[in-house]
């Protein structure tokens, strides 16, 4: 079988990571794959090509700030991702971000709509069935046609159309009548919220779990982290992890309330980027790293992994955690409390401080049995049983 996968990134954060593992996978169990994607530059692999030119990204980010329409630019990079569809017949193409500024969503999934080429849709975010908006949070407008968006809005077209309007039913129209599509959500949760909008009325839908790099996401050597953050032997570490502290979203903020109530505790961040002169003394910034065995090793060293996040689509951070032993604690964000191992993890009601603060307390003075809990997350997150689901999705014409 020829796959064809389209994606922001390859082989970087979370997504581009688990393209380049359904491509290993893939390619292992006897397929061929090839990789479209747009932005930053991986190292050069065969069969992996970047379509899109930084300047030519950034030209789509201005378009889409003035015009209000996120996905409709990027004519060079579309064109390059279509030609190299066309030329090379895959047998199905997988789709996971396409924002990022790199590509025509709408251009890109009229062709394959007209072409009845058998596509795999997975979302990692709610930006397809809400037309833009990454997260609906509390909205329901995309249940029907979203209007009148504080967010959806262009610097020239808002004060002349409804640009949420305007965006919406230029991506129903885009997927309206596509037989061949086949929309995942990265956890069930996801999948019975794209359902509901009325974008993809008639597709078929399925819901597939990111997948760990469980050859690296497992327990490490923790020596050189701890000696890089001086660490006590007697001292208890709590890990926050995120893509960037200072998204609202992500619940920095809470972070930093739980490390003031438990000063006697040490709380990391690994993805700080904000003001470290500004943090509690028992709080030690990291930023990001690229370094997934380093960032493993995070996760093996602390005692708690804590996730304070508004809204979460899946939680590649509990899953990684658990994968190396470390239990997590958060709060309830939509899909983690719903795709993590119920024995080793605790949510708690959105915006509870007392009891994210008691259970976190709870879970820092467990004993839990980690042998037993690496298999259980080895065994449940695995790329590979990742990959088979998506082969099978693949081959199904039902």
């Amino acid at each position: 079988m020829h796959i064809l996968q389209v994606n922001c990134f390859y082989d970087r954060g979370s997504t581009g990571r688990i393209v380049a593992d359904i491509r290993r996978e893939a390619i292992a169990a006897g397929h061929t794959v090839t990789v479209c994607y747009g932005r930053h530059t991986a190292a050069p692999t065969d069969g992996v090509y970047k379509v899109s030119s930084e300047r030519e990204a950034k030209v789509h980010a201005l378009a889409a700030r003035l015009w209000g329409v996120e996905f409709g630019f990027s004519p060079i990079a579309t064109a390059r991702v279509i030609r190299r569809i066309r030329d090379e017949k895959p047998d199905v193409v997988h789709l996971h971000c396409l924002n990022g500024h790199f590509i025509n969503v709408y251009r890109l999934v009229r062709y394959l709509k007209k072409h009845h080429i058998r596509t795999v849709l997975t979302l990692h975010a709610e930006i397809m069935h809400t037309a833009g908006c990454e997260h609906a949070l509390s909205c329901e407008k995309w249940t029907t046609e979203c209007h009148r968006c504080p967010k959806i809005g262009g610097v020239l077209s808002r004060l002349v159309r409804d640009d949420a309007r305007h965006c919406f039913r230029k991506m129903k129209a885009a997927f309206d009548g596509f037989a061949e599509l086949t929309v995942v959500g990265v956890s069930a949760w996801l999948t019975a919220r794209a359902a509901r909008s009325p974008i993809f009325q008639g597709a078929r839908f399925a819901s597939v779990g990111n997948g760990v790099n469980t050859a690296v996401f497992m327990p490490q050597d923790t020596a050189a982290i701890a000696a890089r953050l001086a660490l006590r032997a007697d001292e208890k570490m709590v890990l926050y992890v995120t893509p960037s502290f200072a998204r609202p979203l992500k619940g920095g903020g809470e972070m930093l309330e739980m490390a003031r109530r438990l000063p006697q505790h040490r709380f990391v961040i690994v993805g700080f980027d904000g003001d470290a002169t500004a943090l509690p003394a028992n709080v030690t910034p990291i930023a990001h790293t690229q370094d997934a065995t380093e960032m493993a090793a995070f996760y093996t060293l602390a005692d708690v992994t804590l996730l304070t996040s508004v809204r979460e689509t899946f939680s590649m951070v509990t899953a990684e955690s658990l994968c190396c032993g470390t239990p997590v604690v958060g709060y309830e964000a939509g899909a983690p409390e719903t795709i993590a191992l119920p024995d080793y993890s605790t949510f708690v009601p959105q915006g509870d401080r007392d009891a994210l603060e008691a259970a976190l307390r709870t879970a820092l003075s467990t004993a839990y049995d980690s042998d037993t809990m690496v298999a259980e997350a080895q065994k449940t997150y695995a790329t590979a049983a990742m990959t088979a689901a998506y082969l099978a999705l693949y081959t199904d014409h039902t």
